[in-house]
């Protein structure tokens, strides 16, 4: 069944949990996360951005998406993201996703604020709920780079960001990178605290694969309401393909299925969002 991600991040920011979010851009993955919502019965976000559109045709997987997303007994929200334009996200809710999020987050503040207050005026009416962040979560290069120079979200700003924009999920920069930790991520608990007590709206931790579970339970119960995962997921292929490269490839296929599933699985239980829906 579709999920409505707005009702969940509020359930999970009320019971300290986080809603995995998976990005996906093929049907091994697409197929895993779900059989992995399914076995734990969770809600989850299956999302979509514009890093995958080289190796997945968004126009014509997004129906997939959808189909699946209906069939499951449980909920699944279909998500964009990332999106750096209006004209992303318009086509992701044209090809059904039902939420976005729209990350001006590289511009100013005033910028920021203008382009998510635009977002929000569009698609509130709509009925789909609207990411934003505020701070700029690193790229992916070297964590000690990304560090020295690493753009923190602001609490007091924050909560004006909020006030402004009236958006209803904010993506936080407290530490975290995409893609792959070259060192321990140095999370600041401090931040998601502040962040926490200022704004009344579920927050998000991005590139979150590699964080540790210690940190991650810490970030949960500090405010963290939703955490994305995409990394691991391709790590957790790579790794059966690697294992199983000499067997047939309808077979290994299977194998990465499989993977997958299984480490959707443990996200899922770490963040607490298994046992969710009856």
């Amino acid at each position: 069944m579709l999920g409505d991600i707005k009702y969940w991040e509020n359930e999970a920011k009320e019971n300290k949990y986080a809603i995995p979010h998976f990005n996906v851009w093929n049907a091994e993955m697409l197929m895993a996360v779900i059989d992995a919502a399914e076995n734990l019965r969770a809600p989850i976000i299956i999302s979509f951005g514009s890093g995958f559109i080289q190796n997945t045709n968004f126009e014509e997987f997004s129906a997939m998406m959808i189909s699946m997303a209906k069939h499951a007994t449980v909920p699944i929200i279909t998500h964009w993201d990332h999106g750096r334009s209006m004209d992303i996200i318009k086509n992701a809710y044209n090809h059904g996703m039902n939420s976005v999020m729209r990350d001006a987050s590289s511009l100013p503040f005033e910028e920021n604020v203008k382009e998510i207050k635009k977002a929000v005026d569009y698609f509130h009416p709509l009925g789909v709920p609207v990411e934003a962040e505020l701070g700029h979560v690193g790229n992916e290069t070297i964590y000690e780079e990304a560090l020295a120079e690493y753009q923190y979200t602001d609490p007091d700003m924050a909560q004006e960001f909020v006030e402004k924009t009236r958006c209803d999920s904010l993506a936080v920069a407290v530490g975290n990178q995409h893609g792959v930790y070259t060192s321990e991520p140095k999370i600041n608990f401090d931040i998601i605290e502040k962040i926490s007590r200022a704004v009344d709206v579920p927050l998000v931790l991005h590139g979150a694969s590699g964080i540790g579970d210690k940190d991650i339970k810490k970030s949960i119960r500090l405010g963290i309401s939703k955490i994305n995962i995409h990394t691991e997921l391709c790590q957790a292929a790579m790794e059966a393909v690697n294992m199983h490269c000499d067997v047939p490839f309808l077979e290994l296929q299977q194998h990465v299925r499989q993977a997958i599933k299984e480490k959707a699985e443990y996200k899922i239980k770490l963040f607490g969002a298994n046992n969710k829906v009856n």
